[in-house]
């Protein structure tokens, strides 16, 4: 049963990665927009996600349960020195929820709709940036339990080269995704092709950004990561999303909308599985040369099996509710531009 659980737990990771993630984009189109073509990107966004933003969130809910329940020293581990990331990407979680409703729904149209639209689209950005510095700093060896002053445990393991590099990428993936996502949802062709020139500059960042990482995974001496590029299987997979983006590229511009989607979604699935399994099962990468795996921190007994059960059920009430919620806002909106 325990990898029933971790294999809940890596989907929940891949799809808050695609549709969180994206979601998060949406602002940072946004904010990369001249201010006059604002307001279509605003409209569209809200289109498109308004029904389904919050149920994105749910992804996380089941990853922080998942670590709560199923492996407790990774989760207090995390908790405890990655308190100041984990608060300033939950504050940007809230912020731009908040944000996002009041723009919408204020009953009253004044000068608080720009300080909405700035705490969206700033909010966009340092969500997804400091999940990326947390994800970093959990892989660069840099959380040392035994340090002895407060700058050394709660500071220094996510501020170095590698953890800022990895919160760049991760900005550049979701900003990637949303355009490409919104895309294929606008119908005036001009705004289309601003989506798609968006998708392009914004897929060149992520490939930028993503040799950024190893770069500073050599500078900081972060061994582990630096193999990654060199051993086969992770090459192979590695290889396939680099040979992948010939093909994101012919479809944006023959504007394919579904087959766009399908190959930015597998080119972030091939980077998350290719450091998935150069890493597993380790979790935790710590300072003292431990680290925490999700083999040897697993609950014992009772409650993996229980957490196991409860995924498993609860993924056969929620999922297919969730699947068709999407399904009946589609359908909604193709009857809107018929």
């Amino acid at each position: 049963m325990l990898y029933v659980v971790i294999a809940f737990l890596s989907l929940s990771i891949l799809f808050y990665l695609l549709f969180g993630g994206a979601d998060f984009g949406a602002g940072i189109v946004e904010l990369i927009t001249k201010s006059e073509l604002r307001q279509n990107t605003r409209m569209l966004t809200y289109k498109t996600i308004g029904p389904i933003w919050e149920a994105n969130h749910m992804w996380l809910v089941i990853i922080i349960v998942i670590l709560f329940v199923g492996f407790p020293p990774i989760y207090s581990t995390l908790s405890i020195y990655l308190h100041i990331p984990l608060l300033f990407m939950l504050l940007g979680i809230i912020g731009r929820g908040t944000a996002f409703v009041f723009r919408h729904y204020d009953a009253v149209k004044d000068d608080m709709q720009r300080v909405y639209n700035l705490i969206f689209t700033y909010s966009s950005f340092i969500t997804p940036f400091f999940l990326g510095i947390i994800a970093g700093a959990m892989i660069s060896g840099n959380i040392n339990p035994d340090a002895d002053n407060f700058y050394a445990l709660f500071i220094a393991p996510w501020t170095g080269f590698f953890p800022i590099t990895v919160g760049i990428f991760t900005v550049c993936i979701c900003g990637f995704l949303a355009a490409v996502y919104l895309s294929g949802e606008e119908t005036d062709q001009d705004i289309r092709q601003l989506f798609i020139r968006k998708a392009r500059l914004l897929n060149l960042g992520t490939v930028l950004s993503g040799a950024m990482v190893f770069f500073a995974a050599y500078i900081d001496g972060i061994s582990q990561m630096v193999k990654l590029v060199i051993q086969p299987v992770t090459l192979i997979i590695l290889t396939l999303a680099s040979l992948s983006l010939w093909l994101l590229w012919h479809f944006l511009h023959k504007q394919k909308a579904m087959e766009s989607r399908l190959i930015a979604g597998f080119q972030v699935t091939m980077i998350l599985l290719a450091i998935g399994y150069h890493y597993f099962p380790n979790f935790l990468v710590m300072h003292n040369g431990t680290n925490l795996s999700l083999i040897n921190s697993a609950a014992m007994g009772k409650p993996i099996t229980t957490l196991a059960w409860a995924l498993i059920l609860g993924s056969i009430f929620i999922l297919p509710s969730l699947f068709y919620l999407i399904y009946s806002f589609q359908k909604e909106q193709q009857k809107e531009v018929l």
